[in-house]
C-alpha cells in the first residue's frame, strides 16, 4: 500500500533492528522501500539490502555534504548503477547550510561532483535523487545547464524530503522532476509547507520517511523507520482533503513510474 522512497537503512541505528523494522513496516502496510546511497564506501551494504529482500531497492551515489570520502568519478557510478535492483542516481545535490567560514564560491567542488552525477543519471536513464538545502537556486542552474528539461527526454528524479518554497517547487516541476515529502510535513511549524503539499499534482508527489532522521510527529526527536511513512501519507490527505488510501495509490504508483525498474511486489 505505502512506498517509502528515501530511507538510510544501513546507519548502525537502524541497521541492527532491521528484523523488527521489516515486521514493523508490515504491520503498517509498508510495502516498499528504497534504500539510499551517500558514499560509495557504503555502497555494498546498501546493494546487500536491495538484493537480499525483494521489496527494498537502492540507488548510488555520494551526498553533496560528505566530505573525507571517495570522490565518484563517472565510471564508479557507472558500474554500480548497472548492477540488479539498483534504480537511482544519488543521493546527490548541494548543500551550503554548513558553510561556516567559506563561501558559496568556495563549494565548487560540491558543484562539480553534482555534475558527475548529472552526467551518470543521464547515460544511464536513471533518475537523480535530489538533495538541495540553501542552494536552490544553484541546484536548478546547474541542472537546467546539464539538460535537464521534460520537454528533451532528459534523466529526471526527484527533489527529495522538500523543504523549499513553492516557486522552488513549481520550477522543479517545470524541470519533469517529481517532488517527495517527509515527515518535516507534520511538525507545527510546517504550515508553508503543507501548502506547497497542496499545490503540488497528487501525480508528481513522493513520499519518505528519511530515516532515520526526521520522525514524523507524534514520534518527532525519535529514530524513524520505515513504518512511519504512512504518517506522511496521512498529513498529505489531510492537507488535500483525500482519502489516506487515496494518497497511497497515487505516490506508490508514481513511484514505481519514476523508478522504472521497480515492479510491483
Amino acid at each position: 500500500m505505502f512506498t517509502d522512497s528515501h530511507c538510510h537503512l544501513v546507519y548502525p541505528v537502524l541497521k541492527d533492528q532491521l528484523p523488527q523494522i521489516r515486521e514493523a513496516m508490515q504491520a503498517a502496510q509498508v510495502d516498499r522501500a528504497l534504500v539510499i546511497c551517500t558514499t560509495l564506501e557504503e555502497f555494498d551494504d546498501v546493494h546487500a539490502l536491495a538484493v537480499g529482500y525483494d521489496n527494498f531497492w537502492c540507488s548510488v551515489g555520494v551526498h553533496p555534504d560528505n566530505e573525507g570520502v571517495t570522490e565518484p568519478s563517472l565510471d564508479d557510478l557507472l558500474l554500480r548503477a548497472a548492477r540488479p535492483k539498483v534504480v537511482g542516481i544519488g543521493e546527490t545535490g548541494l548543500d551550503y547550510f554548513r558553510l561556516g567560514e567559506r563561501t558559496v564560491a568556495d563549494m565548487a567542488w560540491q558543484r562539480a561532483r553534482f555534475r558527475v552525477h548529472i552526467c551518470a543519471a543521464r547515460q544511464t536513464g536513471k533518475p537523480l535523487i535530489i538533495h538541495t538545502r540553501n542552494a536552490s537556486d544553484d541546484t536548478l542552474a546547474i541542472l537546467k545547464e546539464e539538460g535537464e528539461d521534460a520537454s528533451l527526454g532528459s534523466a529526471g528524479g526527484v527533489f527529495h524530503c522538500f523543504t523549499e518554497s513553492q516557486a522552488v517547487a513549481r520550477a522543479a516541476l517545470d524541470l519533469g522532476f517529481y517532488i517527495s515529502f517527509s515527515g518535516i510535513l507534520t511538525f507545527k511549524t510546517a504550515a508553508d509547507l503543507r501548502e506547497v503539499a497542496a499545490f503540488v499534482p497528487m501525480d508528481r508527489m513522493l513520499i519518505e520517511t528519511d530515516s532515520p532522521y526526521l520522525a514524523p510527529m507524534p514520534h518527532r526527536g525519535k529514530t524513524n523507520n520505515p513504518s512511519y511513512v504512512p504518517l506522511v501519507a496521512q498529513q498529505i490527505a489531510q492537507v488535500r482533503g483525500v482519502s489516506v488510501e487515496s494518497v497511497a495509490e497515487a505516490t506508490s504508483r508514481n513511484f514505481e513510474r519514476l523508478f522504472t525498474g521497480v515492479m510491483v511486489s
